[in-house]
């Protein structure tokens, strides 16, 4: 008679004083220096997890503090530059810049939540605290656009002069600079930490910074005698306001519906299938909470085995993704005899 359905137990991984290790953290930074081949910078113990899941906290905070505070300075030398010229499409560009510098507050909420322990109503966390402040992030961007657009429909309809087009240039310019050190800031450190909302508010200041292009081209063009130039940027950006949208909307959907990298997947599959005992892989499910990955896997294994022996592999097979994929907090494996039918 074959060995009944294992299941593993995932472990939980926090050291007991709650500090983090010098030597994991060095690793991983010299790894990222010269190549994985040297350090083994897919080696994730139990340790490792914890010091990337308080690494990635941290660098999470870190990006979203020092990025608030340089499109404040952006946002501040813009509006500077809107009350001395009056200009419409730098106004749309200025309160685009302001929204997504207060975007930040509604993320680093959801990272000072995301680190509470779990309880008996929410039993895996508050990791998808961080995927409500997408939505969030959404919500700014989509009031940015409406707000934009209605300032350049009411120019169009009630012509301005515009003064000072070297201050509107140059604000322009500082818009660009300023959005995209930090949507390169944002975008590297969400990349990094696994984080989706992270990605897209860096995908929303990247195309500030090209909005803030196109109000150079409104100055040019009422330079020239184009009155309605500075309005027509007006509603080009609040276009470009909504390609942005559409971007974020895709990263932060994703992530809501459990979407992972396919790439992901099949590194969990060949890890597990490369572990001695398991004969083939039934269910593997891989999700994100937070900026951490958890797996739930059914695998087949022989069905001569013992109770212990197919709880050994199953354990096993945990150790083994543990050990392969990157920011990979916990696993679940269940086994199962050869011969069980799907579901049983």
């Amino acid at each position: 008679m074959g060995p009944a359905p294992t299941h593993s137990h995932p472990h939980a991984r926090s050291h007991p004083d709650g500090s983090t290790r010098w030597w994991p953290r060095l690793r991983h930074r010299l790894s990222d220096l010269f190549g994985s081949h040297l350090f083994g910078s897919h080696s994730h113990d139990s340790a490792d997890q914890i010091d990337d899941a308080l690494e990635a906290d941290a660098a999470g905070r870190r990006a979203l503090l020092i990025s608030l505070g340089g499109l404040a300075v952006t946002a501040v030398a813009q509006a500077i530059a809107v009350v001395l010229s009056g200009s419409v499409a730098l106004l749309g560009d200025t309160l685009h810049n302001v929204a997504d510098a207060l975007t930040a507050v509604p993320l680093l909420i959801a990272f000072t939540v995301a680190r509470r322990p779990a309880t008996d109503r929410f039993t895996y966390g508050y990791g998808r605290a961080e995927d409500l402040a997408g939505l969030a992030v959404l919500a700014m961007i989509t009031l940015s656009s409406g707000v934009a657009a209605y300032a350049a429909i009411d120019r169009l309809l009630h012509p301005q002069q515009i003064h000072q087009l070297g201050a509107v240039a140059a604000a322009g310019l500082i818009g660009f600079v300023g959005n995209e050190i930090v949507a390169r800031y944002r975008i590297g450190v969400g990349r990094r930490i696994g984080s989706a909302a992270l990605v897209a508010d860096g995908l929303h200041a990247r195309t500030d910074g090209f909005t803030s292009l196109a109000v150079l081209l409104g100055a040019a063009g009422v330079a020239a005698g184009w009155r309605w130039a500075d309005p027509v940027i007006g509603l080009v950006i609040t276009v470009a306001i909504l390609g942005v949208l559409r971007s974020a909307a895709r990263v932060v959907g994703a992530r809501l519906m459990d979407a992972v990298d396919p790439a992901i997947v099949a590194e969990a599959t060949h890890t597990l299938l490369h572990t001695p005992g398991v004969e083939a892989i039934r269910e593997l499910r891989i999700r994100w909470i937070g900026h951490s990955l958890r797996a739930e896997v059914d695998v087949t294994v022989d069905a001569t085995l013992t109770l212990a022996a197919a709880h050994d592999v199953a354990h096993a097979a945990q150790a083994h993704l543990l050990h392969h994929i990157r920011r990979l907090s916990a696993a679940t494996i269940h086994t199962s005899p050869r011969t069980a039918a799907p579901g049983h």
